[in-house]
């Protein structure tokens, strides 16, 4: 914990909250990734872990000291306003991108994605024939899932919001994929960002409040649970996870491919837009910029990881 009688700590772990939630935003930037470069994942880990039968025990007992340092309570609330702040600043510039640059927005997706999963690869412990397996599966389920017409027009029902939340959330705590991207995948990355913009707009609407509350509490549910699967799922099954992982996202690709016939060029709105995927038909400057943009945003992936690993060597050269 740290020194209760100064703020700076706290302040740097806002920070830290602030790159994850800018990452958490973009599609194809983990907040996970962001965390361990930082090198505050493994105690974000913990903490969270740590929200379980023990700290249920403290509060009925009133010994709420206890309970949040069981919790690493104030941890958890700086970064937690570290991460609002970061989503906040970016939810206006997501939604005016994906409406009015389309292409290059999912250029730079798509380029982020990539590189999150050679990350991923990389990090499989030894590839045979049964992870070579789990990656396939995961190409296959993801390339289908994706292309299914129930997540071209998703159900605007409050469970399967809740649903959202839950699934993209999890995301959050794992390196190499992004929970935006998960919502993106789900038909409601738009309808997220648009409720963030609502809120900061100063819309308080009932409608406005209870999507928010629904898809809060589906966050909430999915973090507590994913994060102990998370541990068993790494701690047993680490390479089939990860090469699962590994084929889930690459082909999910099929989602963002950035070129795109538009078959619904009359709507504005991006959630109720239609696409087709294509192949650029000229090699033009916009296919230039498009191709140029993806290769940036995965040597960015790429150079951030070579970081987060000097990182983690000279922390464990110093221990």
């Amino acid at each position: 914990m740290s020194d209760s009688k100064s703020f700076k700590p706290d302040l740097r772990i806002v920070g830290c909250g602030v790159l994850m939630g800018a990452a958490d935003i973009v599609p194809g930037v983990s907040g996970g990734t962001v965390a361990l470069v930082l090198g505050i994942y493994h105690r974000l880990v913990t903490a969270i872990s740590h929200i379980d039968a023990t700290a249920l025990k403290l509060l009925s007992q009133r010994r709420l000291k206890d309970a949040a340092e069981h919790i690493d309570l104030r941890f958890l609330v700086a970064l937690g306003l570290g991460i609002a702040s970061g989503i906040g600043g970016l939810a206006f510039l997501m939604h005016y991108l994906l409406e009015h640059q389309l292409q290059y927005t999912f250029a730079v997706f798509s380029g982020l994605i990539l590189g999150s999963g050679i990350l991923v690869g990389r990090s499989i412990p030894e590839w045979n024939g049964l992870t070579i397996f789990s990656a396939v599966a995961g190409v296959v389920f993801a390339w289908f899932v994706v292309g299914l017409e129930a997540l071209q027009n998703p159900p605007d029902t409050c469970w399967y919001l809740f649903l959202c939340g839950t699934i993209g959330i999890c995301a959050m705590i794992l390196p190499g994929i992004s929970g935006s991207f998960i919502l993106l995948i789900l038909g409601r990355y738009d309808d997220v960002t648009g409720l963030v913009r609502s809120m900061l707009k100063g819309d308080l609407s009932p409608e406005t409040l209870i999507a928010v509350a629904v898809f809060g509490t589906g966050c909430v549910c999915g973090l507590l649970a994913f994060s102990r699967v998370l541990r068993w799922l790494l701690g047993r099954h680490t390479a089939v996870t990860l090469a699962t992982l590994y084929g889930f996202m690459l082909g999910s690709l099929r989602k963002i491919w950035p070129f795109k016939l538009d078959l619904t060029p009359d709507e504005t709105k991006f959630k109720l837009k239609q696409f087709e995927n294509q192949l650029p038909t000229t090699l033009d400057g916009e296919t230039v910029l498009t191709v140029a943009l993806a290769l940036v945003a995965l040597t960015a992936v790429v150079s951030l990881e070579a970081i987060s690993r000097r990182r983690r060597k000279s922390a464990e050269a110093s221990a």
